[in-house]
């Protein structure tokens, strides 16, 4: 009796613990689905799938290097406006070279800036002052970019680089 008491308190307290919840797919509105495909894929992405059923469904998956999560680009997945995705960060390690190599790929990477506060980013450029934050502390420092259709990047860098 004690034994399957225990059992049934464990069983309650499994089913009130938080369940896990990852991001794993962010949807992402475009209006070309090769033009969205090759510029994710000229900025470092990993192609997983391109899979279409007709000329109505294609879905196309992409996954940032070293990211646990992906996006998706596609025919008959969505109905939001491309170019209407806005805010999306990609973390990294060191914010200079990240823009660096983006530029090289022929990406119009704004330049990296701070928030005027040391808080968070605002969504008027108002708010940032150009360059990395000065303390360089994780978090803190952002550069924008915008794929073919507008939708909206911001590099994040997450965490001092080497030798800063």
């Amino acid at each position: 009796m004690a034994v399957s008491h225990l059992l049934g308190g464990l069983r309650e307290a499994e089913r009130n613990a938080p369940v896990d919840m990852k991001i794993e797919v962010v949807v992402v509105p475009v209006s070309d689905v090769d033009r969205a495909k090759a510029f994710y894929r000229s900025i470092g992405f990993d192609e997983d799938v391109d899979y279409a059923c007709g000329e109505r469904f294609r879905v196309v998956q992409l996954t940032p290097p070293g990211s646990t999560a992906s996006i998706i680009v596609g025919t008959g997945i969505t109905d939001a406006v491309p170019g209407s995705l806005q805010g999306m960060h990609l973390v990294v390690r060191d914010i200079e070279a990240a823009r660096a190599q983006l530029l090289e790929r022929n990406v119009d990477v704004r330049p990296v800036f701070h928030d005027v506060d040391g808080v968070f980013y605002r969504r008027s450029p108002a708010g940032g002052v150009l360059g990395p934050d000065p303390a360089r502390r994780a978090y803190a420092s952002f550069a924008r970019f915008q794929d073919p259709d507008g939708n909206g990047w911001i590099l994040q860098e997450g965490a001092t680089p080497k030798g800063g």
